[in-house]
Formats: C-alpha cells, structure tokens, sequence
C-alpha cells in the first residue's frame, strides 16, 4: 500500500443505524450525518435503546486527516473491504472519513484494514486486539 494512503483508524461508537426518510420527514437532532438526495433523506444515527435492526460500527480516519486533493485516502479504505465482501456505507467532511460496516462483520474488517496496511484503533487510542 502507498504509505500515503496508508491511515491510522479508530472505532468510533456508539453503533449507529441507517434511515431513509422522505423529504418531508422531520429527523429528531439525534442524527450524526445527514443527506439530502432527490429520494429523501438518508440519516445516519445512534442506535437507541432497545431499538431492532441491522446495526453499523464506524471507522473514523480523523487521526490521518487529508486535504481534499489528496488522491486515494477512501479508495484505500474502501477497496480492501469490497475485496473482502464487506458492505460499507461511507460520510466524508472535509478532512476525514466514516466508514461504516455491519456490526458483525466489525472483526474481519479490522483484519482486512490491518492486512491492507492500516492502523486500526479503539475509541480510547489503543490498538485494537483482533484475533488473527
């Protein structure tokens, strides 16, 4: 991997949850992203207690913040787990990325970033312990 590309990772939590809504809906002010596209809204959120469905962990890559014109920072994210048959769902600012994956996949994605070169992390800092 580009050691450009290569990008310390860190769990972020809590597990969040996907929502499409229609344009008209009124999101509560728990959502963490927010789009607006032509088919609704599209929110991403905490998971609430109690509360069913597929749930999603997130990998942040705000600890190797890029400017915009750097080429390849979410490809190299991205490529390894597609490799891997692993869904995502991606949020972008300015400088970083959330890469979101099923919960149950949460330990063979930190395998498959790891073996891709990356740095994965706990939300404390720590590296994460994955059994491989």
């Amino acid at each position: 991997m580009n050691p450009i590309t290569t990008q310390r990772l860190r769990i972020v939590s809590p597990e969040f949850v996907l929502e499409q809504l229609p344009h008209a809906a009124s999101p509560e002010d728990d959502w963490i992203v927010l789009v607006r596209a032509p088919e609704g809204l599209t929110v991403v959120r905490a998971v609430r207690p109690l509360e069913s469905g597929e749930r999603w962990i997130g990998f942040y890559s705000g600890d190797t913040a890029h400017d915009l014109d750097v080429p390849g920072m979410l490809a190299a994210i991205v490529r390894p787990l597609a490799e891997a048959a692993i869904p995502v769902f991606v949020a972008s600012t300015f400088d970083a990325d959330l890469v979101l994956v099923p919960v149950q996949r949460k330990q063979q994605a930190v395998v498959v970033l790891e073996e891709a070169g990356h740095q994965v992390q706990s939300e404390d800092g720590a590296p994460f312990r994955s059994p491989h």
